[in-house]
C-alpha cells in the first residue's frame, strides 16, 4: 500500500485540485452572461458554419459537463448547461469542442492518433491488469510483462490527448476573439475555464504514467 501511494498520491492530489479548479471556475463563469446573449449551441453552430463545417451537427446530450465531439459520426454534443445557457463558460466549452471538429476536418495528426488508439485502450485497460496479476500470482513473468505492455496503451492515450486538448483550447480562444463572439473582458473567464480543464488532462496523464510505473515496479521488483 505504501509503494502504491508513493507512485499514485501526487497524481491523485493533482487530479483532485484540477477537478476543484474546473468546477469552481465553471460555476463562477456559468453565471456570467455573454454580451451577445449566445448560448453554447449557438456559438458552436456559428463557428462551425464560419469554417465551412455545416455538415457537423450540434446536439444536446445528458450529463454534467459531458460535452464532446464525435469524429466518427461528425456530431458535436453539448451538455444541457452548455447547450442552452448564454454564459461565458458555455461559450468557451462549446468553442473548445468546435476546435476538435476543426481538428478533424483538417486531419490533425494527434487527433487521428488518439482515435486510432481507442480500441487498444479499451482492450488493454482491462485485459492488461488481469494478465499482469495472473502472471504475478503464478510467477509467469512473460505474461505479466505482456499485461504491462497492453495496459501501457492507457498511458500512451493520455499523453497523446494532451496536444489534442491544448490545441483545441488554443483554437477556441482564437476563434471566439477573431469572430467577435466574446470581448476581451469575457475572454478572461474563458481562459480560466479552459486552462483549468487542461489541468485535468495533465493530471490524468501523470496518473496513467504513475500506474504503469507502479505495475512495472511490481513486476521487476519481484525478481529481486
Amino acid at each position: 500500500m505504501f509503494m502504491y501511494l508513493l507512485f499514485a498520491l501526487p497524481a491523485m492530489l493533482l487530479g483532485m485540485w484540477a477537478q476543484y479548479k474546473v468546477k469552481s471556475n465553471y460555476r463562477k463563469y456559468a453565471q456570467v452572461g455573454t454580451s451577445q446573449g449566445l448560448t453554447g449551441a449557438q456559438v458552436a453552430r456559428q463557428l462551425l458554419d464560419a469554417k465551412g463545417l455545416q455538415h457537423v451537427r450540434v446536439e444536446e446530450v445528458s450529463g454534467f459537463l459531458s460535452d464532446h465531439y464525435d469524429p466518427r459520426s461528425k456530431v458535436l454534443r453539448l451538455s444541457p448547461e452548455v447547450y442552452r445557457t448564454p454564459s461565458v463558460a458555455a461559450a468557451g466549452i462549446a468553442a473548445h469542442e468546435m476546435g476538435h471538429a476543426l481538428q478533424d476536418a483538417q486531419s490533425y495528426a494527434p487527433l487521428k492518433a488518439r482515435t486510432a488508439l481507442v480500441p487498444g485502450v479499451q482492450v488493454g485497460g482491462w485485459v492488461g491488469p488481469l494478465m499482469l496479476m495472473i502472471g504475478l500470482i503464478f510467477s509467469l513473468n512473460g505474461l505479466a510483462i505482456l499485461g504491462l505492455i497492453l495496459f501501457s496503451a492507457t498511458a500512451v492515450f493520455a499523453l497523446v490527448t494532451l496536444p489534442v486538448e491544448f490545441d483545441a483550447s488554443r483554437r477556441a480562444k482564437a476563434l471566439l476573439e477573431s469572430h467577435n463572439i466574446l470581448f476581451a473582458d469575457e475572454m478572461v473567464g474563458v481562459n480560466k475555464v479552459l486552462d483549468a480543464a487542461a489541468l485535468t488532462y495533465v493530471a490524468a496523464a501523470i496518473q496513467a504514467l504513475s500506474t504503469v510505473l507502479y505495475y512495472a515496479f511490481i513486476i521487476f521488483g519481484s525478481r529481486d
